[in-house]
């Protein structure tokens, strides 16, 4: 018997990120699969001038999918709203959430369980629009480098930059996003992702994309990414990668299901990046690739994670 039988499922979807067009599509997925397994479940499209709280009160909620990304999604901000309502929620919890989330504690919490993580700076939020500042406060850095926001998703706002003229633009769209901007090293290599749920590897997938890294127009917009299951790589690297994803995903104190990123170098050296917390459940995201080629398919995996659901 599933947990939540006979429950009403409230698949929250849409969000105030820069990733709420993602998310509805995630939300529409999850919505599709868990109607046709014949579950009571209502989309909630949460969006700028409603209140969650009421909306999910107006819906009878008894359990939330929560199919948000984001900033105020993905950070522990719904999921301490659904815990003091006592309301179950899919996902990690409210700690583990903003842990993930936030890039640079992230880091930091990697480096201190001895987790390998590309080096890393930071610049602040607050500084010149322009990125101004750029090419002064990282002339030490060695190039390529990756600069992102520190607390988006989805690769919004992160560029590759290979010649210094190019850091200001680089750290001006990255500043148009939320908190600090993060500089790390650029890994060259392969792209893996490792799908786990509740605490158990389901497998990972080797991206190759035709653009230069795995972006958001490569993620949801473009026909050319190659997805290959299993990566192929020796056995050993991919043993490799995915205990390095789970201890990354066990370090934040994370739950329910997840996607930790991986850069493998030419060498064949894992490198975590970060652990998304709620992955895309799109037609095209990973996980349910993942999900698939372990024998699990869309509905059952949706299922699966609602049977995950923490009100803590």
């Amino acid at each position: 018997m599933h947990p939540y039988a006979g429950k009403r499922v409230a698949v929250v979807m849409g969000g105030l990120s820069a990733e709420r067009e993602v998310s509805l599509g995630t939300g529409a997925g999850v919505l599709a699969a868990l109607l046709e397994r014949g579950w009571d479940a209502v989309a909630i499209d949460w969006r700028e001038g409603t209140s969650l709280a009421r909306l999910l009160d107006d819906a009878g909620a008894q359990v939330v999918w929560n199919a948000l990304h984001g900033t105020w999604g993905e950070d522990g901000a719904v999921q301490g709203l659904t815990s003091c309502a006592r309301i179950p929620c899919t996902g990690s919890g409210i700690l583990a959430s903003a842990l993930a989330m936030d890039k640079v504690i992230s880091k930091r919490i990697f480096e201190s369980n001895g987790l390998a993580t590309p080096r890393w700076s930071l610049l602040p939020h607050d500084g010149p629009a322009d990125g101004s500042d750029a090419a002064a406060r990282l002339a030490d850095r060695p190039l390529p480098c990756v600069v992102k926001p520190a607390n988006e998703g989805s690769s919004v706002g992160v560029s590759i930059v290979d010649a210094p003229a190019d850091l200001a633009a680089a750290v001006a769209a990255a500043r148009r996003f939320h908190g600090p901007v993060i500089v790390e090293d650029y890994i060259a290599g392969t792209e893996v992702f490792v799908g786990i749920l509740n605490g158990r590897v389901l497998g990972s997938v080797e991206v190759r994309p035709t653009t230069k890294f795995y972006d958001y127009d490569a993620k949801y917009k473009r026909s050319d990414t190659q997805y290959l299951i299993p990566p192929q790589l020796p056995a050993a690297t991919v043993a490799q990668i995915e205990a390095l994803a789970l201890a990354a995903y066990h370090a934040l104190g994370c739950s329910g299901h997840a996607r930790p990123d991986v850069r493998v170098t030419t060498a064949g050296e894992p490198f975590i990046l970060e652990v998304n917390t709620l992955p895309g459940m799109t037609k095209t995201s990973l996980l349910p690739k993942i999900a698939k080629h372990a024998g699990m398919d869309y509905p059952t995996l949706c299922e699966e994670i609602l049977a995950t659901a923490t009100s803590l």
